[in-house]
């Protein structure tokens, strides 16, 4: 019942083994599923990142070395941030395949072994960050689709900021609605939708690259450097907007488990990263066309929604639909990303257990999480209601993701360092450009702290707390339980020269410490006086690898013919289900378990505040929230219910 990494050095090192070979019709599927999932989200930027970069430089007046400027940014950015650091190096930084902040920090706690107190800290300031992503992105994608309605001959005046905050909250509230049916069924449209998008979004740019053939030139840096240099600090500002681009890299490392290294760099590099190119090249190309007309005509240049005014009118109606489809899909990637990086924080025990529910027989990733999904949605509807506008909203973005970048390349460096054996010097001379970067783009970012950038660090803040009080206050109790414990050795001698009255049947007592005598097991001897025939001492425990092998799964050691240890080890993305593997367990000594005659003991200790020892009392009452609102132990270890006696004794906190 306790999280315990594995030793390190138990696995080789590796720096990134090669993955076996998929077969083309597999590896083809592959892309396109994660085409549907992995790019969802960056695949939307163009929606709104260089119209909220550009409209940073309006005082004055915007001009044509502005336009290409901010372009030079953006596609800079993608090449540096998306392609280079996550496409070509952290997406080698793999845990058995498995990708994401919370798979690369138990990949740096492993490298650390007794120094791993900074890969938790960094993981778990990672882990709070993305819920501010999680909340921020559904919010955002979707509101700026719905804006693209004023964009159709006709609704210019019909549609105004009521009628798209109504229509943004009924479409989120019922994409939140449907995931408790799970998504297999929808999922398999995310693909064919999200390559339709990135073909149309494609299509357009080429379309109006022409309008400017000029705009080729922002594929020198010169023009993006000399921008920053002679706009000062609304050089950063922009910066910050900009950041926008690549806003959704994450997902790229975050999904690796679901789909894999070869197709996601295929997906990127064949199709998503050359249409992104082409469309920002296009909205530059049609600003600077529409800057000349003004000039030409004497009119005043303003900036617009370049995106949707691309299109033409009779094909407009059309791209706002596929984008609010497209921008659905990238909310639902970020909301399953939230489920799934809530799992791995339980399991790694940075969080109370919680509810979780599988939506699909086939697919062990697709879970479903009630008090994540409302919480999202409370959020995210909070969001809405007070920023109004995509605009209002693009500030609040950044940091949240620019954070998260910050924490990963932080845990690169450590993972290259210690698990890969690189030198300090070549590791330095990797990681430090990388994390220039993203600290340049942090800054820009904090600047706009004002505008909205507090609510991601607010979200993360609050999330940080209850990962700092949850885990400190486990530990409290976990120091308690040890100071009350007994060595299970000594245990099982004074019952052989003295033992109790037998029953028959097995009793089962969970425990972190397999080797200490379980809380209930002592309370079970003292009130009950009674022994059952076999006694098995249980220990959960959740490894720094993503998935355990079935045979490495149960470990067996006898202590004597009355008690037997057996730990359960099972990965961070794993689902415990401790009655199939004692099942499985027993039968390799060749005593199966009968389940009519199994009864399971769980220590269940009552807290209580205490204002001078352990954490401050506000603290204590956090803790004791968490502790009452966690899901049953029978739930999550899927222990059934009418067989679960528990036994405890008041705690002070």
């Amino acid at each position: 019942m306790s999280s315990a990494a594995e030793t390190p050095g138990q696995a080789p090192l590796s720096y990134a083994p090669a993955p076996h070979p998929t077969p083309h019709p597999a590896l083809i599927a592959l892309t396109i599923g994660a085409i549907g999932v992995v790019f969802g989200d960056i695949g939307t930027s163009p929606l709104y990142a260089f119209r909220e970069a550009l409209k940073l430089t309006e005082e004055g007046g915007i001009d044509a070395t502005e336009i290409v400027g901010v372009l030079s940014l953006a596609l800079w950015a993608l090449i540096l941030v998306v392609t280079i650091k996550y496409v070509l190096f952290l997406m080698r930084a793999d845990n058995q395949g498995e990708g994401g902040v919370l798979a690369l920090t138990a990949l740096a706690r492993r490298a650390l072994g007794r120094r791993s107190l900074i890969a938790i800290v960094l993981g778990a300031s990672g882990a709070a960050l993305f819920y501010g992503d999680a909340i921020i992105t559904p919010a955002l994608s979707v509101l700026s689709a719905m804006e693209g309605l004023r964009t159709i001959p006709g609704l210019e005046h019909g549609i105004d900021d009521d009628v798209i905050l109504f229509l943004t909250i009924a479409v989120l509230i019922g994409l939140f609605m449907i995931q408790a049916r799970g998504t297999a069924r929808v999922s398999a449209l995310f693909g064919p939708v999200c390559i339709l998008w990135f073909i149309a979004i494609g299509g357009l740019g080429i379309w109006h690259i022409a309008d400017e053939l000029s705009i080729l030139r922002v594929f020198s840096p010169f023009y993006g450097v000399a921008f920053l240099a002679s706009h000062g600090v609304t050089g950063l500002f922009v910066l910050g907007a900009v950041f926008l681009t690549v806003t959704g890299a994450e997902a790229l490392t975050a999904d690796m488990g679901h789909f894999g290294i070869r197709p996601i760099r295929i997906g990127w590099f064949f199709l998503v990263f050359p249409a992104l190119c082409l469309n920002y090249l296009g909205q530059g190309a049609f600003a600077l066309a529409a800057l000349e007309h003004a000039q030409a005509t004497g009119a005043v240049f303003t900036n617009q929604d370049w995106f949707f005014l691309m299109a033409p009118d009779r094909f407009r109606p059309w791209l706002v639909g596929l984008s609010l489809l497209a921008t659905i899909i990238a909310s639902q990637a970020v909301i399953t990303g939230a489920y799934s990086l809530t799992q791995q924080a339980i399991q790694l025990g940075l969080l109370p257990r919680l509810r979780i529910r599988q939506t699909s027989a086939h697919h062990a990733g697709q879970i479903y999480l009630p008090a994540i999904n409302w919480l999202l949605l409370a959020g995210v509807l909070v969001l809405v209601v007070q920023f109004r506008t995509s605009s209002a909203m693009a500030a609040a973005y950044g940091i949240a993701v620019t954070g998260t970048m910050v924490v990963t390349t932080c845990l690169a460096y450590i993972v290259a360092r210690h698990r890969w054996n690189w030198g300090r010097p070549l590791a330095l001379a990797v990681i430090v450009p990388f994390l220039t970067l993203d600290l340049v783009f942090f800054g820009a970012n904090i600047l706009r702290v004002v505008e909205g950038g507090w609510v991601p660090l607010v979200i993360a803040a609050a999330i940080g707390l209850l990962i700092y009080t949850w885990v400190r206050g486990r530990g409290i109790v976990r120091a308690f339980e040890e100071r009350q414990s007994v060595p299970m050795a000594d245990l099982a001698a004074a019952l052989s020269r003295r033992p109790p009255e037998r029953v028959d049947g097995v009793a089962i007592f969970l425990t972190g410490n397999p080797h200490n005598a379980p809380g209930a097991l002592l309370h079970n001897l003292k009130h009950n006086k009674v022994l059952h025939d076999r006694n098995l001492i249980v220990s959960v425990r959740t490894t720094d690898r993503p998935i355990v092998a079935v045979e490495d799964r149960v470990k067996m050691e006898k202590i004597d013919d009355n008690f037997v240890i057996i730990i359960l080890t099972y990965g961070f993305m794993e689902t415990p289900d401790v009655p199939a593997d004692l099942g499985f367990g027993a039968a390799a000594v060749k005593k199966p378990l009968n389940p009519a005659m199994t009864s399971y003991f769980i220590g269940r200790n009552t807290l209580k505040p205490a204002a001078k020892e352990g954490m401050p009392l506000w603290q204590d009452h956090i803790f004791m929230f968490l502790q009452r609102n966690a899901s049953d132990p029978t739930d999550f270890l899927r222990i059934p219910p009418g067989k679960v006696l528990e036994l405890g004794e008041q705690v002070a906190v």
